[in-house]
């Protein structure tokens, strides 16, 4: 029995000696400038829901917090990065539902595992969907478009801003649900895809409700319909799918704050009681309303669990839509 106990002893006591210096660092967090990696370019909706915190953030922490862009393959390459930092919570990311629940289905290989390589934070927000028409379409909402699509052969031609994203995916989901057809357009961007909508080149456009708000008002496009658990408030004559016909037709586009794996806890609640916060502030609510993002600020759980659904979810419709991206 004492031969055990020297053994065991030991190993103890370097366990709690390498222990402590990790708490104590995670209750002196941060003691640094803190970065969000954000995998897209500057000036879209998935952009500018972290910088609209980024500043409210810091100032609640303390420390500087920076918004770094690094673009490329659909957000694969800023979300590697953030998956190969070290998990101390001074390198974070903003997830992108396209990136995190479609990518892993529409992509053959990723340099990245979505449930392994990541630690959820929160839910920053939903970004509500809309799908809008040029005038010259003959209908007013979503169920006279239904009914004149069915009663016309051939397919509609509908832009998104890119193969696999949401939009993309809720255009697929549509065609499922209702049988009608609809000829997928990608472009590399939501502006450039409004823009031809506007000009009449392409019926129909699926994007985020603050590219299209302004074009609606103007009267310039018709706002069929909006496939969000509720009415956006920006928006709030536009019926959803549901009203329209189409229950549980719930499809947003989300953003939300990641760590890498094995980011110790004390870290990643501080960092979501900390956002949470700032999500509930009238600055905030006001800068999100304007991008048509609903804030969350959920638990981490509460985020994990939503990303395991989404990854289930989107897996039926890649299949069922055969949707792949080389």
């Amino acid at each position: 029995m004492r031969f055990c106990a020297s053994l065991i002893a030991p190993s103890l006591a370097w366990a709690i000696s390498t222990l402590i210096p990790a708490q104590a660092h995670s209750q002196d967090y941060p003691a640094k400038p803190i970065r969000i990696v954000v995998p897209f370019s500057p000036g879209g909706v998935a952009d500018n829901s972290a910088r609209v915190v980024a500043d409210p953030l810091g100032a609640r922490l303390g420390q500087q917090v920076l918004v770094e862009n690094r673009p490329g393959a659909s957000g694969n390459i800023g979300t590697q990065a953030v998956a190969q930092a070290a998990p101390d919570g001074y390198t974070l990311l903003l997830g992108f539902d396209g990136t995190m629940v479609i990518n892993p289905h529409v992509f053959p290989k990723l340099p990245f595992d979505t449930l392994k390589d990541f630690a959820p934070v929160t839910k920053l927000g939903d970004a509500t969907l809309i799908l809008v028409a040029h005038p010259s379409v003959p209908a007013r909402n979503l169920a006279e478009f239904i009914a004149h699509a069915r009663a016309r052969p051939g397919s509609f031609a509908y832009g998104t801003s890119g193969t696999g994203g949401t939009p993309h995916l809720a255009g697929e989901l549509l065609k499922l649900r209702t049988g009608i057809a609809l000829e997928h357009v990608p472009y590399k961007g939501g502006g450039q895809a409004i823009t031809d909508v506007v000009g009449g080149q392409i019926p129909l456009v699926f994007t985020a409700i603050a590219t299209a708000q302004q074009y609606v008002r103007a009267g310039r496009l018709v706002a069929l319909g909006v496939p969000g658990a509720r009415r956006s408030a920006a928006l709030p004559d536009v019926p959803t799918f549901v009203e329209s016909g189409l229950p549980g037709f719930d499809v947003s586009s989300w953003t939300g704050i990641f760590a890498p794996a094995s980011t110790p806890r004390l870290v990643i609640d501080k960092l979501q009681g900390e956002l949470a916060a700032v999500l509930r502030t009238a600055f905030v609510r006001e800068r999100y309303a304007v991008l048509g993002i609903e804030p969350v600020g959920n638990s981490p759980q509460e985020f994990s669990d939503q990303v395991r659904a989404d990854l289930a979810r989107w897996e039926k419709v890649v299949r069922a839509a055969n949707v792949r991206v080389e």
